[in-house]
């Protein structure tokens, strides 16, 4: 399994992780099988927000004898007093519902406490001003909580708490299709979620992906926003394509899904190519460089993906994406304007005229 460095943690977690949302489906047979699996097969982080607490029972069941080498993001904020999935900002309640967690879960510590699916400026208030948050702190300094994130749909409430200091990690819903602006969750502007994906970057906050499929309809032609279905492995490539992500989180409600997602995340680069977002009259793909790598190889031996991932990176502050630009091998000062990247960009974009306005930024 591939890994990722959380930036703020050091942290290295598999690309891809295991979301909660749907084994609670499974039996606890195949529950078992679904998760010993999956840790066989290098995935170490695993989401704790799931429809029924029973999934909690299932991770401390498999995963007892090697707690240490996986990771939990647990939320301070999910009510499973009921049995089923909850949502509470009261201190008491989000007290009580962690002590129950960590004896689910058979662990003594948390690897990432998360301030939990916080969508609204009010909610953000009531949580840092009613005790909530002071309780999360005063886990972690109890060494009870490792690292801090956040679990949101909202870029707003993102770089509200980023401007803060406070996640190392978010957990945020990224797909095709809310970066079209389509779909229940597909909360603020395409400028402003791409802005937030390459700040997380920047500052080393690790972005967990939550709906990478939008709840199936990506999958399915008669329900997707674009007018025909993805592939699982068109979509994992397409979010992990973008700055900032560490780890996408699927839904398993057993052993076939799990096995679908880990044949997805090892297909074949052909298989993964999401080109044909660039049918699409969205302003989300259309002009915009992607990083997909349809415009190699570059006669004069340009990386123009790499180049224009380090150039929009360097345009909001990363003074690290500009130490890595000038040690390329070519820049876009190279460019021999040929026109050959603009005929093979699937989205449009005018590539030899970016390496002129990228040439001009870095200065070569």
């Amino acid at each position: 399994m591939r890994q990722r460095i959380i930036g703020r943690t050091q942290d290295r977690v598999g690309i891809l992780g295991f979301g909660a949302s749907s084994i609670h489906n499974a039996d606890e047979k195949e529950a078992r099988e679904t998760l010993e699996l999956a840790f066989a097969s290098g995935i170490n982080y695993y989401d704790c927000a799931g429809s029924e607490k029973r999934f909690m029972e299932y991770y401390g069941a498999a995963h007892e004898g090697v707690r240490d080498q996986v990771m939990y993001q647990v939320h301070f904020g999910a009510d499973y007093s009921g049995g089923e999935y909850g949502w509470s900002l009261e201190p008491d309640s989000i007290k009580r519902n962690i002590e129950a967690d960590l004896r689910r879960l058979r662990t003594d510590y948390i690897d990432y406490g998360f301030i939990h699916c916080l969508d609204k400026q009010e909610e953000v208030d009531e949580y840092l001003s009613n005790g909530a948050y002071d309780y999360l702190r005063q886990m972690q300094a109890a060494g009870v909580v490792r690292h801090l994130g956040l679990s949101t749909h909202t870029p707003a409430i993102a770089n509200r708490l980023m401007d803060m200091g406070i996640p190392d990690v978010i957990m945020f819903s990224v797909n095709a299709a809310y970066d079209a602006c389509h779909g229940e969750y597909a909360f603020g502007a395409t400028d402003e979620r791409e802005l937030l994906y390459r700040r997380c970057r920047k500052e080393g906050v690790g972005i967990s992906v939550m709906k990478p499929y939008s709840g199936g309809q990506l999958l399915d032609a008669k329900q997707s926003p674009f007018g025909f279905a993805l592939t699982p492995a068109q979509c994992l490539k397409y979010i992990l394509d973008k700055p900032g992500i560490v780890t996408v989180l699927p839904g398993y409600a057993g052993l076939a899904d799990l096995k679908a997602a880990l044949a997805a995340i090892d297909a074949p680069e052909e298989e993964c190519d999401y080109s044909i977002l660039a049918g699409c009259k969205e302003a989300a793909f259309t002009g915009r460089c992607v990083y997909c790598g349809h415009c190699h190889p570059c006669p004069a031996g340009l990386d123009i993906a790499l180049i224009n991932k380090y150039y929009d990176l360097s345009r909001v502050g990363d003074d690290m994406a500009r130490d890595h630009y000038l040690k390329l091998d070519a820049h876009a000062s190279d460019c021999l304007k040929c026109g050959h990247c603009d005929d093979k960009c699937p989205f449009s974009v005018r590539q030899s005229d970016r390496m002129e306005e990228i040439a001009g930024w870095f200065g070569k």
